[in-house]
């Protein structure tokens, strides 16, 4: 098993991502594809149209998100990876933490990459727009 930690200011307060991660269309509009999201816990959510998927498993108003989660390139036999998502209220934004763990060997360092290129780089474009 892989882990990792990654972290970004984005250009918003916390409350704001906190608020489009959760939500089907706004996380749509703000990372580009499609999304799913029934935010409670033990709820489902997907994004990236279906290619991640997995369940909340802590919400904790704008400041922490858990989830199950995984991707289409997951072993089958693999369980879901544990994602913690913090958001803490910095100097021209939000600092955006990631602690990704519990991914299958071989894989962390690719879904380091994606979270920069497919997320926190959209997100900063989305969020200096709004």
């Amino acid at each position: 098993m892989e882990s990792f930690t990654t972290s970004r200011i984005i250009p918003t307060t916390p409350q704001h991502i906190y608020e489009c991660w959760i939500d089907a269309d706004n996380h749509s509009e703000m990372t580009g594809a499609g999304a799913s999201s029934d935010p409670k816990v033990g709820g489902a959510f997907t994004a990236w149209d279906g290619y991640i998927e997995g369940t909340y498993v802590e919400l904790t108003p704008y400041a922490h998100i858990v989830q199950r989660w995984r991707t289409v390139e997951f072993p089958l036999d693999s369980p879901d990876s544990l994602l913690e998502i913090v958001f803490k209220s910095s100097n021209g934004g939000t600092l955006l933490t990631l602690n990704h763990s519990e991914l299958p060997d071989g894989q962390g360092g690719s879904y380091k990459v994606g979270w920069a290129d497919n997320y926190f780089d959209p997100m900063t474009t989305y969020f200096k727009a709004v």
